[in-house]
């Protein structure tokens, strides 16, 4: 914890579980919820913010729609960090990226058209991002 995050009280972590499901709900309704008024629920998400508690608000896209049924976390060997970081960054089907210790180089979660997607993301991977060496495993379920 941050010398900052002991400001925050029970309100604040009650804000904090509301934003997380629904970033954009209305400060009126916000304020309902934990009891305060709209004005008052907008300045604690106000101090959130500057405290660097809440760094970003932002979009939860479901991939399905979009064509991307099939999910994976793929562990990734490679022979150039920044290389592979570039270009899969570049890559749609990837939905968020973390490089690791440990026998891999990163964890990547993407999001594919299908098994032919992911094979052609894999093959992306190796023929133009470098990568070595992967392992894939398909998301059966996902739970928050």
């Amino acid at each position: 914890m941050t010398a900052g995050s002991s400001a925050l009280d029970s309100i604040d972590s009650e804000i904090l579980a509301i934003l997380r499901d629904d970033a954009r709900i209305p400060y009126q309704t916000l304020g309902d919820r934990v009891h305060l008024s709209a004005n008052a629920a907008a300045e604690r998400v106000r101090k959130l913010v500057r405290l660097g508690v809440v760094r970003r608000f932002t979009v939860d896209v479901d991939q399905a729609v979009l064509g991307r049924d099939l999910e994976a976390v793929i562990d990734v060997r490679v022979s150039d960090i920044d290389r592979f970081r570039r270009g899969v960054l570049t890559c749609p089907e990837v939905t968020w990226l973390a490089h690791v210790t440990g026998r891999t180089d990163f964890q990547v979660h993407a999001s594919c058209n299908g098994t032919k997607g992911l094979n052609d993301l894999l093959q992306q991977f190796t023929k133009e991002f470098g990568a070595t060496e992967t392992l894939t495993t398909v998301v059966l379920e996902r739970h928050r």
